[in-house]
């Protein structure tokens, strides 16, 4: 009878926690009309053995008076979603490996103080010194005129600034979501709308997402277009790495099905693309487009080294999702901005004029929705970089990867 009871408490129990509802907390809701300018959560506070923290913060002061930032520690791996800068992500720490760079720009911009159309179309540089920024939805790429269908009908121009306006657009709801169930996973998801009258009608649900413990988190999101007509979008996922990870020495290692220099310059060093210099005065940045690799499922890897093939990051994602990858080296002076960026996308950076041209710029129907995702993992030993490497090589497949000479000819 003894045992019995048991059986029926301990299936009770059971029963209980897979009927758990997550936890859920929200930071910011424009429909409630809710900001939430301090909170603090952390393991205990949900009776979870395993150690966790999640904080909101508002920055103060400078140009970023008023920018609010998340922070979750997984007890292993910390990473800072910004909300108020399209739910980019500042830096990821784990271990003494750090995801981020030595950018110029020293505070985190609040979009209100930044000019897009600013020196030619550059001024989200204003702002850039995230890890993880997005470039979109509407148009992601390089500064530059385009053609669009106008309110009256009629075909006109219009500039295009600098890798679209998402990732300085604030978040308008923000929740953070636990888990109930193992393995508990961690969520910050929000919503930034890119919408317009006689414009875009574009919602981005994205969610940042780790595991207690983990070396490990995702991004994952969903675009939707509420219009009532097709509707051009562009994402580029732009991850950008400084020391630790980016020295002298460092390589970039990837499943590869074509490499193609962005222009002349680029195509100067084509043979040494996979390689990095330590800062250089007077560096030139050099742009190679890539088209990756993949298994029958469509996934595939991508790898930034250190020197000594001790410290690393891979990112994975589906070319079906996010069909091209950019590989960005700006090796200039530590001063002007030591960095390398892996850029996940639908595109390449070229003007959304001459991606539409190259048949890179996808269109979503009235109502549809575009899911993308891109998982970090960081490499804290050789151990986690052999098994990378090995994995690379393995959707590789002992297929020969093409490498251009010259760079595409655009016109």
């Amino acid at each position: 009878m003894t045992r019995l009871l048991l059986t029926m408490l301990l299936a009770s129990a059971a029963l209980a926690a897979s009927a758990a509802e997550p936890f859920r907390q929200t930071i910011t809701s424009a429909s409630r009309g809710v900001r939430t300018d301090q909170w603090t959560l952390t393991h205990r506070d949900l009776g979870f053995a395993t150690p966790w923290s999640i904080r909101k913060l508002t920055l103060h002061g400078g140009r970023q008076e008023g920018v609010d930032v998340i922070v979750v520690d997984n007890g292993l791996l910390t990473f800072t979603v910004i909300p108020t800068r399209g739910m980019g992500i500042l830096e990821a720490t784990a271990g003494d490996v750090r995801l981020g760079w030595d950018s110029p720009v020293k505070e985190v911009i609040h979009p209100n103080t930044i000019n897009l159309e600013s020196r030619g179309g550059l001024g989200w540089l204003e702002g850039f010194n995230e890890w993880m920024v997005r470039c979109g939805t509407e148009w992601a790429g390089h500064p530059g005129k385009d053609s669009f269908i106008n309110n009256t009908g009629d075909k006109a121009e219009m500039s295009l600034t600098l890798h679209g306006r998402i990732g300085n657009l604030p978040a308008s709801e923000v929740e953070v979501v636990i888990d109930p169930n193992p393995p508990f996973r961690i969520r910050v998801r929000g919503r930034v709308d890119e919408r317009m009258f006689y414009g875009p009608k574009l919602e981005l649900w994205t969610e940042v997402s780790t595991e207690p413990g983990s070396a490990s988190f995702r991004i994952e999101d969903s675009l939707t277009n509420h219009g009532a007509h097709d509707q051009e979008v562009q994402m580029i996922y732009h991850c950008n790495f400084g020391a630790p990870l980016l020295q002298s020495g460092s390589r970039f290692v990837g499943a590869l099905r074509r490499v193609t220099p962005f222009n002349a310059h680029a195509a100067k060093d084509v043979d040494r693309f996979a390689e990095y210099a330590g800062p250089t005065r007077g560096f030139v940045e050099q742009v190679y487009c890539i088209e990756p690799a993949s298994d029958s499922t469509g996934r595939t890897l991508v790898m930034l080294q250190n020197a000594r093939s001790e410290r690393g990051v891979a990112l994975g994602f589906s070319v079906e999702q996010l069909p091209y990858l950019t590989l960005w080296k700006n090796l200039a002076a530590t001063e002007e901005g030591y960095v390398t960026g892996l850029e996940p996308g639908t595109s390449f950076p070229f003007n959304r004029r001459i991606e539409r041209l190259a048949g890179r710029v996808p269109k979503l129907a009235p109502g549809a929705s575009r899911k993308m995702a891109v998982d970090v993992n960081v490499l804290l030993s050789r151990d986690d970089i052999g098994r990378a490497a090995n994995e690379i090589k393995r959707l590789q497949g002992g297929r020969e990867a093409q490498f251009d000479a010259q760079p595409f000819s655009t016109p």
